[in-house]
């Protein structure tokens, strides 16, 4: 299966970029306090849209996205284009934005700055005994990037769920983190291993990222980096 994944640094509030909003999105742009928070959803939006015209081969300022969120109807769930053989997966973290495309199958998509610690507790809360043995000697910088390696792969599934943290973390076990990413074990029946494929991605320095799509099929990932 062919998943696309691009990348981009946050872009600036410039009317080019605004007027791909809709007027639900702009509301959105709008109540966001933080400069950092606008950009970031702006570029979210125009990346995400940006992939989805060259997906479906129509023109940028053609997509409208329905983000209606299943459990309260608001519109901030997951963006899509309705009738359309394609979904869309976000994420963002620091100063990279990420958009993954598939053909009509659940993806998650997920970035985080890799300079961040873990502390015993966080370690804890979100892994398996097995991956928390996997850790066992590890100097704090290695126990740090280990960690973020099973971190960013756990969000992503959840995110191809659709669960979020409604699947306890503890729940599922990876490979290793120094293996190539895959599902081990899962104790949720939203998330079957046979099922379940996972790629660690290279995003950018400084980054940890991944992506899950709940499919049978092997995964072939394309990473760019966009630029307007």
């Amino acid at each position: 299966m062919e998943i696309v994944v691009r990348w981009s640094s946050p872009l600036p509030a410039e009317e080019r970029f605004l007027r791909l909003l809709d007027d639900v999105e702009q509301g959105r742009f709008e109540n966001y306090r933080q400069d950092a928070d606008k950009r970031r959803f702006l570029t979210g939006r125009v990346l995400a849209k940006t992939v989805a015209a060259e997906w479906l081969g129509v023109a940028v300022d053609t997509v409208k996205f329905d983000a209606t969120c299943e459990d309260c109807g608001k519109p901030h769930g997951r963006p899509t284009v309705p009738g359309a053989d394609l979904t869309l997966s976000i994420s963002h973290s620091g100063d990279l934005i990420g958009v993954a495309a598939t053909p009509s199958v659940p993806v998650g998509l997920d970035v985080e700055t890799a300079n961040r610690r873990a502390d015993d507790g966080l370690i804890d809360y979100a892994l398996s005994p097995a991956e928390v043995a996997s850790l066992t000697g590890l100097a704090d910088d290695e126990r740090s990037r280990a960690f973020f390696v099973y971190w960013t792969r756990k969000e992503a599934v959840m995110k191809a769920t659709g669960k979020g943290l409604r699947i306890p973390l503890q729940s599922i076990t990876f490979s290793r983190y120094d293996e190539p990413a895959r599902l081990a074990s899962s104790d949720d029946p939203a998330l079957d291993p046979a099922r379940t494929r996972l790629v660690d991605l290279k995003a950018a320095d400084g980054y940890r990222a991944a992506i899950a799509v709940l499919t049978t099929d092997e995964l072939s990932v394309t990473e760019e980096h966009w630029t307007p």
